[in-house]
């Protein structure tokens, strides 16, 4: 996400701010130099883009994207929005704790550090192993926006992610078969939400496409074929090495139906007829 850019040689490192409150973990904590820090502009112009493909994603997300370091693609970004006057806050990292309080982002929400600061702004980065991972510009005295508050904001894929910190922020980071995380944008998980009782389901995203494992039928209608519970393993399925807490997922060729492997047999999980929601 750096092409282009010329690194500093020097970064200070930063001063730890008080803990969260409630929490005693540090949103913010001294850091050190990484290899190559950012050395961009820390105002890139923004562009509104609908879809959220990694290229829409980086030019609403202004300079945050372009420091980013991911090994793969960009995963979030946004720009300025969402923030007015009395929102903002008397310092820098104020301005970086009405990120999370207004906008609750998936992400990390302590841990970070200031990788550069300029006079109206400042860069802050979480980073693993020196990359940046998630980073966040927050800015100072924008127009109708007193104070300092996020003008943009950007993160890597989730699986990018310490383990611990991902299954924190509620991910489910699946497995392949070297034992590589793969990427959420590419294959995700999660169980049905409560609010509109689908809590007895669970999905499964992969390339786009979304199968559902339905016990009780909630989603009956919705799935172009009945969930079933114990079947036999199709002689043309392949074993995609996929595979998380137990659940291992086998596909045939025309990836109509996720067969999942477990200790006690094979599950038929249907595909779901549209994209499934609820509000």
């Amino acid at each position: 996400m750096r092409g282009g850019l010329v690194a500093v040689a020097v970064l200070a490192a930063v001063t730890a701010v008080g803990c969260d409150e409630g929490t005693g973990v540090r949103v913010v904590v001294e850091g050190t130099p990484p290899a190559s820090p950012y050395g961009g502009p820390l105002y890139v112009p923004t562009t509104d883009v609908d879809g959220q493909s990694p290229r829409a994603l980086l030019r609403s997300s202004g300079a945050a994207g372009r420091a980013l370091e991911c090994d793969g693609e960009i995963f979030e970004g946004a720009g300025p929005d969402g923030w007015a006057e009395g929102d903002g806050g008397g310092t820098p990292e104020e301005g970086l704790k009405v990120y999370f309080d207004m906008f609750q982002p998936v992400q990390p929400d302590h841990g970070y550090r200031a990788e550069r600061r300029e006079k109206d702004r400042v860069l802050y980065s979480f980073d693993v192993h020196g990359r940046t991972k998630v980073a966040v510009v927050v800015a100072k005295d924008q127009k109708d926006r007193p104070g300092w508050g996020p003008e943009t904001s950007a993160a890597c894929d989730p699986a990018e992610l310490p383990a611990r910190i991902a299954a924190d922020q509620g991910w489910e980071i699946w497995t392949d078969g070297d034992g590589e995380r793969v990427p959420v944008r590419r294959l995700s998980s999660s169980s049905g939400p409560e609010h509109c009782d689908w809590d007895s389901a669970y999905f499964l995203d992969l390339d786009g496409r979304t199968y559902v494992r339905d016990p009780e039928g909630v989603l009956d209608g919705l799935l172009e074929a009945p969930y079933r519970e114990d079947v036999p393993m199709p002689a043309d399925a392949h074993d995609t090495g996929y595979h998380y807490q137990g659940r291992h997922l086998w596909l045939t060729g025309d990836r109509a139906t996720a067969y999942v492997r477990t200790t006690d047999g094979v599950e038929a999980w249907p595909r779901a007829r549209q994209q499934v929601g609820c509000m």
